[in-house]
């Protein structure tokens, strides 16, 4: 059975009893309604270490419209259940204000990759990523943890953040687990019409045609995306877009 431990102090000295166990850690930091690319991190932190730890936590942080996060899907009880099955031995269910006793006055901050792409469009986003994702690995201090890459640039982020404050974890990246029809798989999927889940693969579509940004970008437009950005950096061909309420996002190798 999965453990489950919801407050910050209980977390800390689980973790560091397995450490002193002499147990790997694999980390998988989620937001909960987990789907089939979170339960591949799982799988992948399985083969890789003693003990896995998800943590579910809703970050408010992330988030600069009330009405995205209040529409974030919650499912406790149905993503403890898929996180077991999938391999993981402990869960860590924080409360806001056990993530945040500071009020979020205390923030990590990117100067540069975090001002473009995602975050030229969601102010202070990766400021409320990289702050919860830090404070999760000082509290488990994981031998390794999981990041998929559909989001590539949080998967930068992280990265860098992680090398440039000598946290001692390594940062691993998983690949993008898609929809038989191409579609990367995303806890906003849920929220699509059913006529905009048939209209979404094609996104993908786009995106690996080989055509330039500019040409996927009118293509994605005149299909009816509205379209944040379609950019190509490293190696990758990185897009945003949106389907009524619902953003999407997807990256492919060049």
């Amino acid at each position: 059975m999965i453990e489950v431990i919801d407050t910050i102090d209980g977390a800390r000295r689980r973790c560091s009893e397995l450490r002193r166990e002499g147990r790997t850690i694999g980390f998988v930091p989620t937001m909960g309604a987990l789907h089939d690319g979170h339960l591949s991190l799982i799988e992948r932190a399985r083969a890789d270490n003693d003990t896995v730890v998800v943590s579910i936590f809703v970050n408010p942080a992330q988030y600069d419209d009330p009405a995205d996060l209040a529409a974030y899907p919650r499912t406790l009880r149905a993503d403890l259940e898929a996180a077991q099955r999938a391999g993981a031995d402990l869960a860590i269910t924080p409360t806001e204000n056990a993530i945040y006793p500071d009020g979020y006055r205390y923030k990590v901050t990117e100067t540069e990759l975090s001002r473009v792409l995602e975050g030229a469009h969601r102010a202070g986003h990766f400021d409320g990523v990289l702050t919860v994702v830090l404070k999760l690995l000082n509290i488990i201090r994981p031998r390794r943890a999981y990041f998929g890459e559909k989001d590539w640039q949080q998967l930068a982020l992280v990265r860098g953040m992680v090398a440039a404050l000598f946290v001692d974890s390594e940062i691993v990246a998983c690949p993008i687990v898609r929809e038989p029809d191409g579609l990367a798989m995303s806890s906003r999927n849920v929220n699509l019409t059913p006529e905009q889940r048939a209209l979404a693969p094609k996104l993908h579509e786009v995106l690996s045609s080989g055509a330039t940004t500019d040409e996927m970008a009118a293509r994605l437009a005149a299909a009816g995306f509205g379209v944040d950005y379609v950019e190509r950096r490293d190696g990758r061909v990185l897009a945003a877009v949106r389907l009524g309420k619902v953003r999407l996002i997807d990256n492919v190798a060049v």
